[in-house]
Parts: structure tokens; sequence; C-alpha cells
């Protein structure tokens, strides 16, 4: 366990990221507040909170004052898993902050922090929804207001047929695979997308990655067809127009399980306009956007059974 040695009444900034591949994850330290200021690189307006709920490949940045009687304090992490019936590892990892005025000599024991329950699916969404962008007269936010290109992506996990003559770890010897839009990506072998594209490379990728789901049902019902269950494996991209302002909305489902999804758009940072529970309802559901100071993001972690709509300049080729 690494010891982090402190001062009391000094105020240390703690960069956090979950390098994790596929695990949301709840930090807390024992005895102390975290003041979030900062999200995926991008300053925010200063959050307090005991615990933070922290998505694969998401960073926070969190100031913390040494204001505890000096002791040895832990932080921890946990695994937030909101997938039912899908194993997840529950072992909790630590580090300790150590105050330097605790005697050598004397062996103090680590207070540990009360983190949420694994499945708390309410405190990571009451988490998310305090973030906002750090939008004042210095710090005016740039959200586009106009959209040029409005798209759909259903996010879920599926099923696929495990290889002839191996063992696979999903139910009845299956194998978990994720997808959007029904679509699984395929990764070439000939050649990369982008080399492909550039030196015009035949037969690597298509261009036809649908901008709306292929079929439309209720996403976050409890009985989910099976037909929906295995996806089309492919290796299909969705053109964009250099320039374009970009609106996703990312709509998870219930296809076999459902379950918070990270999603990150490499090169890019998003603006999260808004997010919810249940299908997402264009005709109600737009008036909860924030285009005064939404949180600027990299990636952003959908709800489980509901959905997240991003915001972005596509100025990066």
């Amino acid at each position: 366990t690494s010891v982090i040695p402190i001062k009391k009444g000094k105020t240390y900034l703690l960069r956090i990221i979950n390098a994790a591949m596929n695990t949301e994850l709840f930090v807390s330290i024992a005895s102390h507040t975290m003041e979030v200021v900062a999200i995926d690189a991008a300053y925010t307006k200063p959050v307090r909170a005991s615990v933070i709920m922290i998505a694969p490949g998401q960073t926070t940045d969190v100031l913390v004052l040494a204001d505890q009687p000096p002791g040895r304090y832990y932080i921890a992490a946990r695994a937030y898993a909101s997938a039912q019936g899908v194993a997840f590892d529950n072992t909790t990892t630590t580090a300790i902050l150590e105050y330097e005025a605790i005697p050598k000599t004397e062996h103090v024991q680590a207070v540990m922090p009360v983190l949420p329950a694994y499945n708390d699916t309410n405190t990571a969404t009451a988490f998310a929804s305090k973030l906002r962008s750090l939008n004042s007269a210095d710090h005016l936010s740039a959200v586009p207001l106009h959209v040029d290109e409005n798209l759909f992506f259903t996010v879920g996990l599926g099923l696929f047929n495990c290889n002839s003559g191996s063992s696979c770890g999903g139910p009845n010897n299956t194998r978990f695979t994720a997808s959007m839009n029904n679509i699984s990506f395929t990764v070439p072998t000939r050649a990369s997308i982008l080399e492909a594209h550039v030196k015009g490379i035949q037969g690597v990728f298509t261009r036809d990655f649908p901008a709306m789901p292929p079929v439309v049902f209720d996403y976050t019902a409890m009985n989910v067809s099976r037909s929906l269950w295995q996806p089309i494996p492919g290796t299909k991209v969705y053109p964009i127009k250099f320039g374009s302002v970009v609106q996703i909305v990312f709509q998870d489902t219930n296809i076999f399980a459902a379950e918070n999804h990270p999603m990150h758009i490499h090169g890019y940072q998003f603006y999260v306009l808004a997010e919810g529970f249940g299908n997402f309802n264009a005709a109600t559901d737009t008036a909860k956007f924030n285009l005064v100071d939404p949180p600027l993001r990299n990636t952003v972690a959908v709800p489980v059974n509901g959905w997240s709509v991003i915001r972005f300049l596509a100025n990066n080729p």
C-alpha cells in the first residue's frame, strides 16, 4: 500500500485517473472532504464531495485540506458495478495519507472510509449531476447552439457464439461483446482505418455506420427480445464534415444486461448537455439541456438504463 506523507494545514492537489479497463470506481478519503476542481483536464466550478465516481479513462482533480487530527487515513476505491448478473472484482484498493506529526515510534491504525454499495446508482448519478464547467466572465462557455449532425447511438452488452473448439466465459459458452446501433466493432487486420483512408486502400472499412438504431424498441425494458442479443460484426465509420457541430444521444440498452457505459471520443472534448434514465425522448428531454455551463469531458459515463447527450465541434481531422 502506497503511503503519502502530508502536513496538517496544507492543501494537496490529487489528480485521480481510472486506469481500469471495464470498471467504474467509487473513491473516498477517510474523514476528509474532496473538492473537485477539474475533470478530464477541464476546470469545473468547485464541488465538495465525500465520494466521487470515476469511469474508465476519466480523470478527476481534487483538492484535499489536511485538517484532521494527525493520523493515518485510507484513500479507498471500489467498483461501481451496475450490471446485474455480470461478474466483477469487488476488492477494495487503498493508499494511505499519513500526517507527518505522527510519532515514528507509535503504530497508528489507519482509518477506513465508508464506500457506497457496489450498485449504488443514486450516488453515482448525484455526483455526476453536480459537475459544471467553469463558466464566468473570464471563462465563457462555448457551447455550440446550432447542430449540423444529430446522431442517436444505442450502446449495449450482447453475446457472440464462441468459436468452435474454444471455451468462453459468457452464458452457455458464449462471449460478451459490446455494440453500438447493433454493430460490434471488428478490428481491421490488413491496415488501420486511418491508413486505409489516407492511402485509399479498399475493403478495410465501409462508410455506412447507421446514424440511428436500425431497430427501434423499448431500449430499457426488462424483457428485450433475444433476437437482439447478438449484434452484427463490422468495421464501419460514419463520415462527418470538418467543422460540423455534432450532437450524439448515447442510449443505454438492456440487451442481455444494462450497465453504466463509459463512452470516449479520441482527440476531442465535448459538452455533456444532459443525462437521464429510461428512453431518451426528444420532445421532453431536450428541455433539460444545459447550454450555459455543461461539464466539458472527453469520457462520459452513460447511466445504467439511461442516456447521455453530448455536443462538440468536429475540428480535429
